[in-house]
């Protein structure tokens, strides 16, 4: 009978331990092993349980590591639950650009399950979230999109914002945004982007 290396008898001793662990209870204090391969093991085996959501949120919170991160976030897509969604929603006001980031290109993996929060974000006080927001709105396909982005170019005072939202207009936008259109480049007619934005805008919808 042929000796087993090492290295195999390691990759049996690290698979049998993962399928004793795989109840709930195991999963979960797996997840903050200090491998971070357990760790990934545990957060793609949690995603078969709906009530995994506040504990990969506040794994995703601390975990640094960049293979586990995404596997967190894809477990929390595949549940899908108002925890998941609003915890990655959060996660918009990070200080960590690359969580933040994920955050926003899980969350326009699902449209259906954002879009009761858009509202909401797009009046949030801080103007980096409402782009973002806008950001997200690109993947959404929303029969709301237009009149969301509509209400954003007739409402917020930010610049920034507004040129966000002419932006996305130019490629999705039709007839009924023109007037919303001309009024913020006339808002804005001291601001040379605005007008630039808000001219390629209005040539787009109106070619369509």
């Amino acid at each position: 009978m042929p000796i087993k290396k090492k290295e195999e008898k390691v990759v049996e001793i690290k698979e049998e331990r993962r399928k004793i662990q795989r109840d709930f209870d195991g999963l979960i204090t797996q997840l903050s092993n200090q491998n971070p391969t357990e760790r990934r093991w545990a957060a793609r085996d949690l995603a078969e349980y709906k009530e995994a959501s506040g504990y990969l949120i506040e794994q995703l919170k601390k975990e640094k590591d960049i293979a586990v991160r995404e596997i967190i976030i894809s477990s929390l897509l595949a549940i899908g639950d108002e925890i998941a969604i609003s915890g990655l929603i959060n996660y918009l006001k990070s200080d960590d650009a690359h969580l933040r980031n994920s955050a926003i290109e899980a969350l326009k993996q699902i449209p259906e399950q954002v879009a009761p929060y858009i509202e909401k974000l797009l009046q949030d006080k801080e103007s980096d979230i409402r782009i973002f927001t806008i950001n997200i709105l690109e993947s959404l396909r929303h029969p709301k999109v237009i009149k969301w982005l509509i209400d954003v170019i007739e409402k917020d005072e930010n610049i920034n914002v507004c040129s966000t939202a002419l932006d996305l207009l130019a490629e999705v936008g039709t007839e009924e945004a023109l007037p919303a259109i001309k009024k913020v480049k006339e808002r804005f007619k001291n601001e040379p982007y605005i007008q630039f934005v808000s001219d390629i805008a209005l040539r787009r919808v109106g070619e369509q």
